[in-house]
Protein backbone atom coordinates (compact mmCIF):
# COMPACT_ATOMS: atom_id res chain seq x y z
CA UNK A 1 0.00 0.00 0.00
CA UNK A 2 1.17 3.67 -0.82
CA UNK A 3 2.17 5.75 1.64
CA UNK A 4 -1.17 8.13 2.54
CA UNK A 5 -0.42 11.94 1.03
CA UNK A 6 -3.79 13.18 2.47
CA UNK A 7 -3.16 16.53 3.72
CA UNK A 8 -3.35 17.31 7.36
CA UNK A 9 -3.91 20.74 8.96
CA UNK A 10 -1.78 20.45 12.02
CA UNK A 11 -4.47 23.04 14.05
CA UNK A 12 -7.41 19.35 13.54
CA UNK A 13 -4.71 16.74 15.17
CA UNK A 14 -6.81 15.20 17.56
CA UNK A 15 -5.01 15.82 21.21
CA UNK A 16 -4.39 12.90 23.51
CA UNK A 17 -3.30 14.80 26.58
CA UNK A 18 -3.99 14.29 29.92
CA UNK A 19 -4.93 17.44 32.14
CA UNK A 20 -1.30 17.52 34.15
CA UNK A 21 -1.35 17.69 38.02
CA UNK A 22 -2.43 21.34 40.23
CA UNK A 23 0.16 23.29 41.59
CA UNK A 24 0.13 25.96 44.49
CA UNK A 25 2.16 28.24 43.16
CA UNK A 26 0.57 28.67 39.46
CA UNK A 27 -2.37 28.72 40.90
CA UNK A 28 -1.95 31.02 43.72
CA UNK A 29 -0.51 33.31 41.29
CA UNK A 30 -3.53 33.05 38.78
CA UNK A 31 -5.71 33.31 41.51
CA UNK A 32 -3.62 37.05 41.85
CA UNK A 33 -4.34 38.42 38.76
CA UNK A 34 -7.98 37.22 38.26
CA UNK A 35 -10.03 37.27 40.87
CA UNK A 36 -10.31 40.96 41.11
CA UNK A 37 -11.61 41.09 37.44
CA UNK A 38 -14.08 38.07 38.10
CA UNK A 39 -15.48 39.54 41.61
CA UNK A 40 -15.34 42.79 40.03
CA UNK A 41 -18.34 41.32 37.05
CA UNK A 42 -20.24 39.57 40.54
CA UNK A 43 -22.89 42.27 39.99
CA UNK A 44 -23.21 42.48 36.05
CA UNK A 45 -23.71 38.99 36.79
CA UNK A 46 -26.52 39.12 39.11
CA UNK A 47 -28.20 42.02 37.32
CA UNK A 48 -28.95 39.39 34.28
CA UNK A 49 -30.91 37.80 36.60
CA UNK A 50 -28.37 34.43 37.12
CA UNK A 51 -28.80 33.01 40.64
CA UNK A 52 -25.48 31.46 42.42
CA UNK A 53 -25.56 27.79 41.78
CA UNK A 54 -22.93 25.33 42.01
CA UNK A 55 -21.69 26.07 38.56
CA UNK A 56 -21.16 30.28 39.33
CA UNK A 57 -19.09 32.98 37.67
CA UNK A 58 -15.93 32.01 39.90
CA UNK A 59 -16.51 28.04 39.36
CA UNK A 60 -17.22 28.58 35.46
CA UNK A 61 -13.85 31.36 35.44
CA UNK A 62 -11.82 28.85 37.53
CA UNK A 63 -12.94 25.98 35.04
CA UNK A 64 -11.93 27.68 32.04
CA UNK A 65 -8.45 28.54 33.14
CA UNK A 66 -7.59 25.05 33.52
CA UNK A 67 -6.45 25.64 30.04
CA UNK A 68 -3.22 25.75 31.85
CA UNK A 69 -3.28 21.84 32.76
CA UNK A 70 -4.28 21.05 28.99
CA UNK A 71 -7.55 19.42 30.11
CA UNK A 72 -9.11 18.07 26.52
CA UNK A 73 -12.43 17.41 27.17
CA UNK A 74 -15.72 18.37 29.06
CA UNK A 75 -15.55 15.31 30.28
CA UNK A 76 -12.05 15.51 32.15
CA UNK A 77 -12.58 18.79 33.23
CA UNK A 78 -16.47 17.33 35.07
CA UNK A 79 -13.90 14.93 36.67
CA UNK A 80 -11.51 17.51 38.04
CA UNK A 81 -14.23 20.14 39.52
CA UNK A 82 -15.61 16.85 41.50
CA UNK A 83 -12.20 16.09 43.10
CA UNK A 84 -10.37 19.28 43.52
CA UNK A 85 -10.73 22.57 44.80
CA UNK A 86 -10.13 25.30 42.05
CA UNK A 87 -8.89 28.92 42.87
CA UNK A 88 -10.36 28.95 46.35
CA UNK A 89 -13.44 27.28 45.42
CA UNK A 90 -15.02 23.82 46.53
CA UNK A 91 -15.19 20.90 44.71
CA UNK A 92 -18.29 20.74 42.62
CA UNK A 93 -20.19 17.41 41.85
CA UNK A 94 -21.89 17.70 38.70
CA UNK A 95 -22.82 16.05 35.87
CA UNK A 96 -20.80 15.75 31.95
CA UNK A 97 -24.73 16.50 31.13
CA UNK A 98 -25.21 19.59 33.27
CA UNK A 99 -21.68 21.01 32.78
CA UNK A 100 -22.61 21.28 28.93
CA UNK A 101 -26.10 22.33 29.19
CA UNK A 102 -23.97 25.16 31.42
CA UNK A 103 -21.33 25.85 28.61
CA UNK A 104 -24.34 26.11 26.46
CA UNK A 105 -26.14 28.88 28.63
CA UNK A 106 -23.73 30.66 30.39
CA UNK A 107 -23.16 34.26 29.31
CA UNK A 108 -19.99 33.95 27.37
CA UNK A 109 -20.04 38.31 27.01
CA UNK A 110 -19.24 38.22 31.45
CA UNK A 111 -15.85 36.46 30.03
CA UNK A 112 -15.21 39.34 27.72
CA UNK A 113 -15.64 41.95 30.26
CA UNK A 114 -13.38 39.69 33.17
CA UNK A 115 -10.72 40.11 30.28
CA UNK A 116 -11.49 43.72 29.92
CA UNK A 117 -11.41 44.04 33.83
CA UNK A 118 -8.01 42.62 33.92
CA UNK A 119 -6.62 44.49 31.18
CA UNK A 120 -5.34 47.82 33.14
CA UNK A 121 -3.29 45.84 35.91
CA UNK A 122 -1.49 43.73 33.33
CA UNK A 123 -0.92 47.56 31.61
CA UNK A 124 0.64 48.75 34.81
CA UNK A 125 2.27 45.54 35.21
CA UNK A 126 4.15 45.90 31.94
CA UNK A 127 4.72 49.33 32.28
CA UNK A 128 6.67 48.79 35.49
CA UNK A 129 8.59 46.51 34.23
CA UNK A 130 12.66 47.48 33.07
CA UNK A 131 13.47 45.85 29.86
CA UNK A 132 14.54 46.42 26.77
CA UNK A 133 12.28 47.70 24.17
CA UNK A 134 12.45 48.10 20.20
CA UNK A 135 13.82 50.91 18.54
CA UNK A 136 10.69 51.58 16.59
CA UNK A 137 8.21 50.86 19.16
CA UNK A 138 10.06 53.56 21.41
CA UNK A 139 10.58 56.10 18.70
CA UNK A 140 7.04 55.96 17.86
CA UNK A 141 5.82 56.53 21.13
CA UNK A 142 7.41 60.09 21.35
CA UNK A 143 4.44 60.68 19.30
CA UNK A 144 1.37 57.96 19.49
CA UNK A 145 0.01 56.88 22.94
CA UNK A 146 -0.10 53.30 21.71
CA UNK A 147 0.57 50.82 18.62
CA UNK A 148 -2.42 48.70 17.52
CA UNK A 149 -1.82 45.66 15.43
CA UNK A 150 -5.38 44.11 14.10
CA UNK A 151 -6.35 41.71 11.49
CA UNK A 152 -9.12 38.28 11.16
CA UNK A 153 -8.55 34.50 11.73
CA UNK A 154 -11.17 32.28 10.66
CA UNK A 155 -11.83 29.38 13.35
CA UNK A 156 -11.98 25.83 11.72
CA UNK A 157 -14.44 23.33 11.45
CA UNK A 158 -16.28 22.17 14.65
CA UNK A 159 -14.37 18.75 15.25
CA UNK A 160 -16.10 18.02 18.91
CA UNK A 161 -19.50 18.77 19.82
CA UNK A 162 -21.65 18.30 22.90
CA UNK A 163 -24.29 15.65 22.78
CA UNK A 164 -26.80 18.20 22.94
CA UNK A 165 -26.17 19.40 19.79
CA UNK A 166 -26.97 16.41 17.99
CA UNK A 167 -28.49 18.39 14.71
CA UNK A 168 -25.06 20.23 14.28
CA UNK A 169 -23.41 19.31 11.17
CA UNK A 170 -20.04 17.98 11.13
CA UNK A 171 -17.52 20.29 9.61
CA UNK A 172 -19.07 23.46 10.26
CA UNK A 173 -16.98 26.61 10.24
CA UNK A 174 -17.01 28.14 13.79
CA UNK A 175 -16.88 31.46 12.84
CA UNK A 176 -14.19 34.64 12.24
CA UNK A 177 -12.78 36.73 15.01
CA UNK A 178 -11.01 39.85 14.06
CA UNK A 179 -8.21 40.59 16.65
CA UNK A 180 -6.34 44.04 18.60
CA UNK A 181 -2.98 43.83 19.94
CA UNK A 182 -1.17 46.33 21.81
CA UNK A 183 2.62 46.15 19.30
CA UNK A 184 4.15 47.10 23.08
CA UNK A 185 2.55 45.11 25.43
CA UNK A 186 1.46 42.33 23.03
CA UNK A 187 -2.06 42.13 25.31
CA UNK A 188 -5.16 41.14 23.39
CA UNK A 189 -7.01 44.63 23.64
CA UNK A 190 -10.32 44.15 21.38
CA UNK A 191 -11.76 40.71 20.49
CA UNK A 192 -14.99 40.69 17.65
CA UNK A 193 -16.65 37.55 17.02
CA UNK A 194 -19.04 36.79 13.51
CA UNK A 195 -20.45 33.71 12.92
CA UNK A 196 -19.84 34.45 9.07
CA UNK A 197 -16.57 32.54 9.10
CA UNK A 198 -16.63 33.74 5.02
CA UNK A 199 -16.51 37.33 6.44
CA UNK A 200 -14.24 39.74 4.52
CA UNK A 201 -11.55 41.98 6.93
CA UNK A 202 -13.29 44.98 6.01
CA UNK A 203 -16.70 43.53 7.35
CA UNK A 204 -14.98 44.65 10.67
CA UNK A 205 -14.21 48.41 10.28
CA UNK A 206 -16.82 49.89 12.20
CA UNK A 207 -16.52 47.97 15.11
CA UNK A 208 -12.38 49.54 14.17
CA UNK A 209 -13.09 53.16 14.10
CA UNK A 210 -15.67 52.99 16.95
CA UNK A 211 -12.56 51.65 19.34
CA UNK A 212 -9.95 53.52 18.04
CA UNK A 213 -8.54 56.24 20.21
CA UNK A 214 -7.14 59.45 18.95
CA UNK A 215 -3.20 59.58 18.67
CA UNK A 216 -2.67 56.14 17.76
CA UNK A 217 -0.93 54.30 14.97
CA UNK A 218 -2.77 51.10 13.76
CA UNK A 219 -0.77 48.31 11.25
CA UNK A 220 -3.28 47.00 8.75
CA UNK A 221 -2.64 43.84 6.54
CA UNK A 222 -3.62 44.55 3.11
CA UNK A 223 -7.05 42.67 3.71
CA UNK A 224 -8.22 45.75 5.46
CA UNK A 225 -7.21 47.76 2.16
CA UNK A 226 -9.99 50.60 1.60
CA UNK A 227 -9.49 54.15 1.81
CA UNK A 228 -12.77 54.78 3.34
CA UNK A 229 -12.30 53.59 6.11
CA UNK A 230 -8.59 54.79 6.36
CA UNK A 231 -10.21 58.52 5.91
CA UNK A 232 -12.66 57.50 8.49
CA UNK A 233 -9.55 56.43 11.11
CA UNK A 234 -7.79 59.97 9.62
CA UNK A 235 -10.69 61.97 10.64
CA UNK A 236 -10.47 60.74 14.46
CA UNK A 237 -7.30 61.77 14.71
CA UNK A 238 -6.01 57.79 13.72
CA UNK A 239 -2.57 57.17 11.93
CA UNK A 240 -2.15 54.13 10.40
CA UNK A 241 0.09 52.22 7.91
CA UNK A 242 -0.28 49.21 5.07
CA UNK A 243 1.30 47.44 2.60
CA UNK A 244 0.49 49.12 -0.73
CA UNK A 245 -1.10 46.84 -3.71
CA UNK A 246 0.52 46.15 -6.60
CA UNK A 247 -2.38 47.40 -8.81
CA UNK A 248 -2.55 50.86 -6.15
CA UNK A 249 -2.43 54.07 -9.06
CA UNK A 250 -0.36 56.79 -7.54
CA UNK A 251 1.59 59.97 -8.72
CA UNK A 252 4.69 61.15 -6.98
CA UNK A 253 4.67 64.32 -5.65
CA UNK A 254 7.58 64.50 -4.03
CA UNK A 255 10.91 62.69 -3.42
CA UNK A 256 12.06 62.69 0.47
CA UNK A 257 14.38 59.79 0.55
CA UNK A 258 16.35 57.46 -2.55
CA UNK A 259 19.25 55.67 -1.70
CA UNK A 260 20.10 52.06 -3.08
CA UNK A 261 17.68 50.31 -0.17
CA UNK A 262 15.11 53.02 0.69
CA UNK A 263 12.98 54.85 -1.16
CA UNK A 264 10.29 57.48 0.54
CA UNK A 265 8.45 59.28 -1.21
CA UNK A 266 4.94 61.28 -1.06
CA UNK A 267 2.35 60.61 -3.56
CA UNK A 268 -1.34 61.11 -4.35
CA UNK A 269 -3.24 57.97 -4.75
CA UNK A 270 -6.14 57.32 -7.41
CA UNK A 271 -7.04 58.29 -10.63
CA UNK A 272 -7.52 61.89 -12.02
CA UNK A 273 -11.45 62.25 -11.34
CA UNK A 274 -11.76 64.93 -8.25
CA UNK A 275 -11.76 64.23 -4.78
CA UNK A 276 -9.98 60.50 -5.62
CA UNK A 277 -6.37 61.89 -4.29
CA UNK A 278 -5.01 61.38 -1.47
CA UNK A 279 -1.35 62.08 -0.24
CA UNK A 280 0.30 59.35 1.35
CA UNK A 281 3.86 58.24 2.13
CA UNK A 282 5.02 55.83 -0.55
CA UNK A 283 8.07 54.04 1.07
CA UNK A 284 9.96 50.85 -0.53
CA UNK A 285 12.70 49.06 0.77
CA UNK A 286 14.47 46.55 -0.61
CA UNK A 287 15.53 43.13 0.83
CA UNK A 288 17.89 40.80 -0.96
CA UNK A 289 16.08 41.42 -4.61
CA UNK A 290 12.63 42.31 -3.14
CA UNK A 291 10.93 45.21 -3.20
CA UNK A 292 9.12 45.79 -0.13
CA UNK A 293 6.23 48.60 -0.28
CA UNK A 294 4.35 50.56 2.50
CA UNK A 295 1.96 53.23 3.07
CA UNK A 296 1.43 55.47 6.00
CA UNK A 297 -0.96 58.56 6.80
CA UNK A 298 2.20 59.95 8.68
CA UNK A 299 3.70 62.33 6.20
CA UNK A 300 6.14 64.08 8.43
CA UNK A 301 9.40 61.19 8.01
CA UNK A 302 10.74 63.08 10.78
CA UNK A 303 7.79 61.30 13.46
CA UNK A 304 7.97 58.30 11.48
CA UNK A 305 11.42 57.60 9.43
CA UNK A 306 11.33 55.25 6.40
CA UNK A 307 13.15 52.10 8.34
CA UNK A 308 10.69 52.72 11.36
CA UNK A 309 7.87 52.17 9.23
CA UNK A 310 9.06 48.54 7.91
CA UNK A 311 10.13 47.80 11.19
CA UNK A 312 6.90 48.35 12.71
CA UNK A 313 4.89 46.37 9.62
CA UNK A 314 7.40 43.71 9.90
CA UNK A 315 6.41 43.36 13.85
CA UNK A 316 2.70 42.76 12.48
CA UNK A 317 3.86 38.90 12.77
CA UNK A 318 3.24 39.36 16.20
CA UNK A 319 -0.75 39.05 15.63
CA UNK A 320 -0.20 36.10 13.75
CA UNK A 321 1.94 34.62 16.56
CA UNK A 322 -0.80 35.12 19.10
CA UNK A 323 -3.19 33.49 16.63
CA UNK A 324 -0.71 30.44 16.28
CA UNK A 325 -0.46 30.37 20.28
CA UNK A 326 -4.25 30.87 20.55
CA UNK A 327 -5.12 28.04 17.88
CA UNK A 328 -2.42 25.45 18.30
CA UNK A 329 -0.67 25.40 21.91
CA UNK A 330 -4.22 26.13 23.74
CA UNK A 331 -6.29 24.35 21.78
CA UNK A 332 -8.77 26.88 20.64
CA UNK A 333 -8.85 24.74 17.12
CA UNK A 334 -10.62 22.07 18.62
CA UNK A 335 -13.51 23.39 20.13
CA UNK A 336 -15.79 21.87 23.26
CA UNK A 337 -19.07 22.54 21.44
CA UNK A 338 -21.24 24.32 18.23
CA UNK A 339 -23.23 26.22 19.96
CA UNK A 340 -22.64 29.77 19.18
CA UNK A 341 -22.72 30.68 22.81
CA UNK A 342 -20.19 27.68 23.52
CA UNK A 343 -18.14 28.98 20.84
CA UNK A 344 -18.02 32.15 22.17
CA UNK A 345 -17.01 30.80 25.95
CA UNK A 346 -14.17 29.37 25.01
CA UNK A 347 -13.22 31.81 22.62
CA UNK A 348 -13.50 34.73 25.49
CA UNK A 349 -11.62 32.44 27.93
CA UNK A 350 -8.89 31.76 26.02
CA UNK A 351 -8.15 35.26 25.23
CA UNK A 352 -8.26 36.14 28.81
CA UNK A 353 -5.84 32.70 29.56
CA UNK A 354 -3.47 34.19 26.80
CA UNK A 355 -3.17 38.11 28.18
CA UNK A 356 -2.60 35.93 31.88
CA UNK A 357 0.45 34.05 29.65
CA UNK A 358 1.43 37.51 27.93
CA UNK A 359 2.18 38.66 31.24
CA UNK A 360 4.38 35.65 32.24
CA UNK A 361 6.10 35.73 29.33
CA UNK A 362 7.35 39.36 29.58
CA UNK A 363 8.51 38.64 33.42
CA UNK A 364 10.61 36.63 32.12
CA UNK A 365 11.67 39.13 29.90
CA UNK A 366 12.49 41.39 32.31
CA UNK A 367 14.13 38.64 34.79
CA UNK A 368 16.52 38.01 32.26
CA UNK A 369 16.84 42.16 30.76
CA UNK A 370 16.08 40.96 27.62
CA UNK A 371 13.39 42.31 24.49
CA UNK A 372 10.12 40.49 24.45
CA UNK A 373 11.10 39.24 21.28
CA UNK A 374 13.31 37.16 22.39
CA UNK A 375 11.26 35.22 24.60
CA UNK A 376 9.04 32.18 23.20
CA UNK A 377 5.71 32.32 24.66
CA UNK A 378 5.16 28.41 23.68
CA UNK A 379 7.61 27.02 25.31
CA UNK A 380 7.06 29.06 28.55
CA UNK A 381 3.80 27.66 28.72
CA UNK A 382 5.68 24.42 27.90
CA UNK A 383 8.07 25.15 31.10
CA UNK A 384 5.50 25.15 33.73
CA UNK A 385 5.41 21.37 33.32
CA UNK A 386 8.98 21.58 34.46
CA UNK A 387 8.86 23.68 37.30
CA UNK A 388 5.79 21.85 38.43
CA UNK A 389 8.10 18.34 38.07
CA UNK A 390 11.10 20.62 40.02
CA UNK A 391 8.06 22.34 43.30
CA UNK A 392 7.23 18.36 43.49
CA UNK A 393 10.93 17.69 43.72
CA UNK A 394 11.27 21.17 46.52
CA UNK A 395 13.96 22.25 43.71
CA UNK A 396 11.95 25.41 42.57
CA UNK A 397 9.77 27.66 43.86
CA UNK A 398 9.06 30.75 41.99
CA UNK A 399 7.95 30.10 38.31
CA UNK A 400 9.42 33.46 36.64
CA UNK A 401 13.10 32.68 38.34
CA UNK A 402 13.16 28.80 37.62
CA UNK A 403 12.14 30.17 33.69
CA UNK A 404 14.95 32.06 33.51
CA UNK A 405 17.61 30.06 35.13
CA UNK A 406 20.73 29.72 33.11
CA UNK A 407 21.07 26.18 34.07
CA UNK A 408 17.01 25.62 32.53
CA UNK A 409 18.04 27.30 29.19
CA UNK A 410 17.61 24.10 27.24
CA UNK A 411 13.72 24.73 28.08
CA UNK A 412 13.87 26.91 24.95
CA UNK A 413 12.74 30.05 27.14
CA UNK A 414 15.17 32.27 24.77
CA UNK A 415 14.76 31.90 21.04
CA UNK A 416 17.65 30.72 19.38
CA UNK A 417 19.30 33.51 17.47
CA UNK A 418 19.32 33.46 13.91
CA UNK A 419 21.78 34.94 11.63
CA UNK A 420 19.86 37.07 8.85
CA UNK A 421 20.33 40.48 7.18
CA UNK A 422 18.77 43.58 8.43
CA UNK A 423 15.48 44.33 6.70
CA UNK A 424 15.76 47.59 6.59
CA UNK A 425 18.86 50.01 5.64
CA UNK A 426 19.08 52.34 8.73
CA UNK A 427 18.39 56.00 7.68
CA UNK A 428 21.11 58.47 7.36
CA UNK A 429 21.46 60.78 10.38
CA UNK A 430 21.70 63.52 7.77
CA UNK A 431 18.36 63.35 6.47
CA UNK A 432 16.84 63.63 9.95
CA UNK A 433 18.72 66.88 10.56
CA UNK A 434 17.84 68.26 6.71
CA UNK A 435 14.30 67.75 8.11
CA UNK A 436 14.95 69.38 11.18
CA UNK A 437 16.51 72.21 9.95
CA UNK A 438 13.67 72.24 7.22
Amino acid sequence: MGKDTKPRNADHVRRTNRPSPDNVVITEWLKTLVTPAVFGQLAYYRSLGLRDRLLSLPVMVAAVLLLWRQVPSVCKLTRLLGREDLFGTPKVPVTQQALSQRFLTFPAEVFQRVRLDLLPTLRTRWAARQRPLPEAVVCSHTTFARIFVVDGSTWEALFRKLEALPDTPPGRLAGKICTVIDLATRLPEQVWFTEAAQAHDTNFADQIRAFAPAHTLWIFDRGFFDFTFFEALLAKGVAWITRAKSNTVFTVQRVLLQTAAVRDRIVLLGGDQPGARHPVRLIKVRFGTTWYRYLTSVLDPAILPASVVADLYRRRWRIEEAFQVGKRLLNLAYLWTGSPNGVLLQVWSTWLFFAVLVDLGDAVAEELLLPFDCISLEMVFRGVYHFMQAATRGEATDLVKYLAAPENRDLGVVKRLRKKPDRVERVPAQYLTSLAGA
